[in-house]
Formats: C-alpha cells, structure tokens, sequence
C-alpha cells in the first residue's frame, strides 16, 4: 500500500514521501514502512492520488497500472512515480512543475486524479495561481505527462473546485467545491463561509462537449460539498456526495429531460458543546466512498470521530449498518464538552490501539475491491490538522484498518492493525490517501 507523508512540524524543513507499508499478514513486516521515497522539493503537501491507467481502459493490452500521480495541494506540482519496476520501491519518474501547468491552464492547487479512457490524466484544480477559486482542469498525457493543456473549454471553469467523477454513458461529469486557497489555507473560520469564500453547488458537465450545462446551488444541505462518487455500474446515474459543513449526504440523480437533481438523504446531526471554536459541532464528512458491488457507501465525520457503513440497496433510503469511532474531538477527557447529543448517550472514550492514542479524527478512507478491509488516515489538510488537531502534529498521524462484515453489514476496529507515523526517522508526519497497487474502491470508473 501507498501512503503520501507530509511533514507540518516547526524546525523540520523536510520533503514529503510517498511510504510503501507491508499490509500482508503473514509477512515478517506487517504493518511497517517498507520503503520512503522523498520528494525532490520541500513544502508540496501531497495530497491525493491516482493512476496512469484504470478501469476505463479496460481492454487495451498497452495500458499498464505502473505509474502512480501525487498532486500538490500546495506547491501545484505533479509527481509521476514509476510503481511498476520495483512495486516495493518506487521511485521518480517524472515531475510536472508548476509554471508549466500555470503556463498552459492558468489553475493551481491540484487536487483530485482521474486516468481517462483516452489515455489521459485529468486533475482537478481548485485554484489561479494566486489562490483565488478557480475549479478547472489539467490534462496530462499518460505517455509522456506532458501537460496537454485546460479540460474545460476556455471560459467554463467553476468558481471552485475540489472532486470529479466521470460517466461516459450518460456524457456526464460532476465536480464539487471546497473553496477559495488562498483561504482554506490559512485554517477554517466560520466568517469566511458567511463571506462567500467556501463552495455550496455542484457542477454538471456535458463529457464529450467539455462544458458545464448545469450548476445546482445546494443550499444549507449542501455546504462545502467534497465527495463525489457515481455508482460502480457504468450503466448507473446515480451518484453519492458528502457535504462537510452541513455533514449530509445527499443523493444526485438525473431526471426525465437530461437534468440532474439532488436530495438529502442522511444527515449526521452537530452536538451541542463547550470549549470548541463555535457552540455546535458538526460530523464534517470530509470522504466517501462506494463498495464495487454498490451496496454500501462508507463515509468519515471528521470531527465527531466516528466511520459509517449504510446500506444502499435502497439509495434513496440508505441504512446505517455499522458504525465504529476512530478519535474525534469529542473523546472524554478532552477541551470539548458535549452538553446536548441526539445520538450518543456518552462521549466517547479516547481510542488506544496497541498502547497508542490515536490522534486527530478518521479522514481518508481506502476499500479494498473485496470489501472486507477499510483503511483509515487521520489527517485532512496540513493548516487544519493543525488548528482542530495539534495533538496530531506533535505526535503524527496513524494508518488503521477496520474489518467490514460484507454480508449483513458491521465494522470492527482490527486491534492488530496499526501504522505509526510518529515514529519515523526524521520526526513525525501527516498521512493522507492510501492506495492499493492493484486498484481500489474510488479508482475504477468503467465505461
């Protein structure tokens, strides 16, 4: 498994790596860094990830999953890292530097990675170069990764971007909105959200024509929309998508005249607290994700601490079968008091997995293509780790594995399973997206 590390500590001015972890039980290294692969540059934060070649090039004999894509949040680099000729060490292959794609496409601050069944790499942007919001494109060919250029047609980017999902039989794409850079950058204020600077819509392109047909404004339900997830079925259109702020998950779905509605149907209710930054706090649904079969969805409430398993047989009605808590800000013991919970009866005790605390909240979730084994990061984003989590800066994030039971629904926490990244050798780090050489869950788009 491949999991991008960001060093966030004062007096440590290293490059971020990409560990390769030992996730065979029977191996002699189970649950160790096998192998780092630093970064040639310093202060990149990388972020999420992708492949060169996926599902949608089903079929073609010359397409290989060899090359893993690490955007930058931050620094706007691409690197291209050849997973291929030693899947235990990868190395460098190539880097996309960030004059080249504020040169040809004029967006910075990438995000998400999506091989094409063209051939190409997409990423999304989420800003200009000077950290205004800007939800474009980049193009890379998956050959050579030079920068083609913009997706969009020119003039059609959003006011904001984040995540994408593509589904050609419906000549389909929808993106999602986190908000300005040059703000969500600098830590979370409530202010900047009553200021128009975080995103509350979805964006519906047309896949073929590379323009945006439709914009929904989301309203209350939909504030600060992250996620995006169609269902596995190509044939499918219908989609999953998490809202942090609001933390809801709201059902996208395409009616009679080729328009694309939403509606919420689950809703993780904000407890009451003292000693937190505002009166209420909220689940934030920062990531979720569908198993291959379609039948369950899994999400993170980032700061309540808790992962969910629901039931989509029935999408419209999702139901909750599974539920584990991962840390949180709400643990006993800690600067938050729950006075008034609709859901819980007590707040829930800090998690310790072999003698650690686990700091921060869950964050990224990773579903092997079998569905029995989650895996769980802790941290989000660099700036806000910081500021809603500093325990986690000081003492580094963790990567955990929960066991899903695949056939009536439930997740357990595997005591067994843990990661430490507090311990690594030149100091603590921030563990972000982890991904399986072989493909998982929120890489595969069938066409």
């Amino acid at each position: 498994m491949y999991v991008p590390c960001v060093y966030h500590h004062t007096g440590i001015n290293k490059p971020d790596y990409l560990a390769t972890v030992d996730v065979n039980p029977k191996s002699p290294r189970y649950c160790q860094v096998i192998h780092r692969l630093p970064m040639p540059n310093v202060n990149d934060e990388l972020h999420h990830s992708g492949w060169n070649a996926c599902s949608s090039c089903f079929g073609d004999p010359t397409k290989v999953r060899d090359k893993l894509i690490l955007p930058c949040l931050i620094s706007s680099r691409v690197y291209v890292v050849d997973v291929g000729t030693d899947p235990r060490a990868p190395c460098i292959h190539k880097v996309v530097e960030a004059d080249d794609i504020k040169e040809k496409c004029g967006l910075a601050f990438l995000h998400t990675s999506h091989c094409l069944g063209s051939g190409d790499v997409m990423i999304s942007a989420m800003g200009d170069p000077e950290g205004n919001g800007k939800g474009g494109f980049v193009l890379l060919d998956a050959e050579t990764f030079e920068v083609k250029g913009n997706w969009e047609l020119d003039g059609q980017a959003a006011e904001f971007g984040y995540d994408f999902w593509y589904q050609p039989r419906h000549n389909v794409m929808i993106s999602t909105e986190w908000g300005a850079p040059r703000v969500f950058g600098n830590g979370f204020r409530i202010e900047d959200v009553q200021a128009g600077h975080y995103g509350h819509r979805l964006h519906v392109w047309d896949w073929t024509k590379r323009t945006c047909i439709q914009s929904l404004d989301l309203g209350e339900n939909g504030q600060v929309p992250l996620g995006i997830r169609f269902l596995h079925n190509p044939d499918s259109d219908q989609a999953l998508m998490c809202c942090a702020l609001s933390s809801s998950v709201l059902h996208v779905y395409k009616v009679e005249g080729g328009q694309w509605e939403t509606e919420k149907v689950i809703q993780v209710r904000s407890k009451k607290v003292e000693g937190w930054i505002l009166p209420e706090i909220p689940g934030f649904i920062s990531d979720i994700l569908i198993s291959m079969d379609d039948r369950f969805v899994y999400f993170n409430n980032w700061l309540h601490g808790d992962v969910r398993q629901y039931d989509i047989t029935d999408i419209r009605h999702p139901r909750m079968v599974g539920q584990v808590f991962i840390g949180g800000s709400i643990v006993k013991g800690g600067p938050v008091t729950v006075v008034e919970d609709n859901d819980l009866h007590d707040q829930p005790d800090p998690l310790f997995i072999k003698g650690r605390k686990v700091p921060g909240g869950p964050q990224m979730i990773q579903l092997s293509l079998d569905g029995k084994r989650l895996y769980v990061t802790t941290s989000l984003f660099s700036a806000w780790d910081k500021q809603f989590y500093p325990d986690m800066i000081r003492d580094g994030g963790v990567l955990l594995q929960i066991d899903v039971d695949t056939t009536d629904g439930g997740l357990t926490l595997n005591p067994d399973f843990l990661v430490d990244f507090g311990k690594e050798p030149h100091g603590p780090v921030l563990v972000h997206e982890p991904r399986y050489p072989g493909g998982d869950c929120t890489s595969d788009i069938w066409i």
